[in-house]
């Protein structure tokens, strides 16, 4: 299987805060691998590293083989890295087609027709400002809107949090799609639950760094890794 994402040894810093220390993780064309750990572990700073919206003090990191970490932001999206942020950062003011026209890419295998095919919602809602629309609705817009932009990687950062558990059944029934059509993902996600419906390989991070790696299968086996390191069991 080929590596598409390496992050190898990486630190960064907020100022003298040191938040990560030495992360290092794969993943695989295809695969869809969460990064888990308790709040304040380092996984959004890891994400923010991956983008190049943090630069790396240490450490390097790798897609498709060639170095990306001292990349611009705007570089490191046009190799096909796309990040979802926690925030979603859709424009309120703009139609929901507005919004997902905005990051339209030509040679973009997913075009307006295949995120509403994916997205129904979107589509009944095309005309609605972003600002109207639910938390989430708002959540598959970000991840619609992602997907046109022609994403090689595309990361997720708490994609259910606090939305209620018919949505959350709907975006991961949406995940799945999208995994099945090839789209690498790695998410970060408190929810359990969602993480191992979906995943094929699971990091645990603390204190900026990965103290953890299992299959799916290993990590729902082993109640006492989630105990330690996350502090809670599957129900």
């Amino acid at each position: 299987m080929k590596t598409l994402l390496s992050v190898e040894a990486v630190h960064a810093h907020y100022g003298k805060s040191h938040v990560l220390q030495g992360v290092s993780l794969q993943v695989h064309e295809g695969e869809l691998v969460t990064l888990l750990g308790r709040n304040g572990a380092g996984k959004t700073t890891t994400l923010k590293t991956i983008a190049g919206v943090m630069p790396p003090t240490q450490g390097q990191v790798r897609f498709d083989g060639a170095t990306t970490s001292r990349l611009a932001t705007h570089q490191v999206a046009q190799r096909g890295i796309c990040l979802v942020p926690e925030h979603r950062g859709i424009f309120k003011l703009l139609t929901v087609e507005e919004n997902l026209l905005l990051a339209q890419r030509k040679k973009s295998p997913w075009q307006l027709p295949d995120v509403y095919r994916i997205f129904p919602r979107l589509q009944e809602r095309r005309s609605n400002g972003g600002g109207q629309l639910s938390g989430g609705e708002q959540q598959m817009l970000a991840i619609g809107r992602a997907l046109m932009n022609a994403p090689r990687l595309l990361m997720l950062d708490e994609p259910v949090e606090g939305l209620a558990p018919v949505i959350v059944e709907e975006i991961v029934a949406q995940l799945k799609t999208i995994k099945a059509a090839g789209v690498t993902i790695l998410l970060v996600e408190q929810n359990l639950e969602v993480c191992t419906q979906l995943a094929d390989r699971h990091y645990i991070i603390e204190q900026g760094a990965v103290v953890h790696e299992a299959t799916n299968a290993e990590f729902l086996a082993d109640d006492a890794v989630k105990d330690r390191y996350l502090g809670v069991g599957l129900v």
